[in-house]
């Protein structure tokens, strides 16, 4: 599957896929994300379901993807907080055109996915919005300072969330970055309480082991599982 490469706004996109597709498949992503992108595509295409994807690019990860203002957890960039930005242009932007270029189905099933901080930011665009079918949220940054607290008050509110993290990514001498094991397990067991169609998976490995599959395998769950 070629990718093609797509102006919306002032971003070029890369799109995979079809027209007319029953899945919209969303993922911020980073510079540091796209030499793997083509492998994450194929992995997602093993499902049997028609998508479009689309990987969205961002300027600065940490600023763009962070949902509100906080110091450095590690090195010396803190987070800009800038998510609402980022969500507006996905809504406002991304969507409307995809769905007008490709012909979509007025009721496409969007998926918003990513990884790492992009994990995070699909898990609180959730909390924002009613526009996304599922959340393919894949070792997440929900460490993230006041996350756990804010999701209590503003809760998700898609219905399909697959969550996954690797095993060893909790045992770090970071004190704030090792709430995530921790973190991770809580919101799963708050959203199956709610009823929503869940699941956390294990991987084995650190933060940054094949972080290209575990996001496939977070987006083909949602379109495999959830039914």
């Amino acid at each position: 599957m070629t990718a093609q490469i797509m102006q919306i706004g002032n971003r070029p996109c890369r799109i995979y896929g079809e027209a007319h597709a029953e899945y919209l498949l969303l993922q911020m992503t980073g510079e540091h994300e796209l030499q793997s992108m083509d492998s994450e595509v194929a992995a997602i295409a093993q499902s049997a379901h028609h998508f479009l994807f689309a990987a969205v690019p961002v300027e600065s990860w940490n600023d763009a993807l962070s949902p509100w203002k906080s110091p450095a957890v590690w090195g010396k960039q803190g987070f800009g907080g800038n998510a609402a930005e980022t969500l507006r242009f996905l809504t406002e932007q991304v969507v409307p055109t995809l769905k007008q270029q490709f012909h979509l189905p007025e009721d496409v099933k969007i998926i918003l996915g990513g990884y790492s901080l992009a994990g995070l930011f699909a898990l609180w665009a959730s909390t924002q919005t009613d526009l996304f079918y599922g959340i393919a949220a894949a070792s997440p940054s929900v460490w993230f300072p006041g996350w756990m607290e804010f999701e209590q008050q503003c809760p998700i509110q898609a219905q399909h969330i697959y969550l996954s993290l690797g095993d060893k990514e909790e045992h770090t001498k970071n004190t704030v970055m090792a709430a995530v094991g921790d973190n991770i397990r809580a919101l799963h067991s708050r959203l199956a309480e709610r009823g929503t169609d869940c699941t956390l998976e294990w991987n084995s490995g650190g933060h940054f082991k094949d972080a290209d599959l575990r996001t496939a395998k977070a987006f083909r769950w949602v379109m495999e599982e959830s039914r």
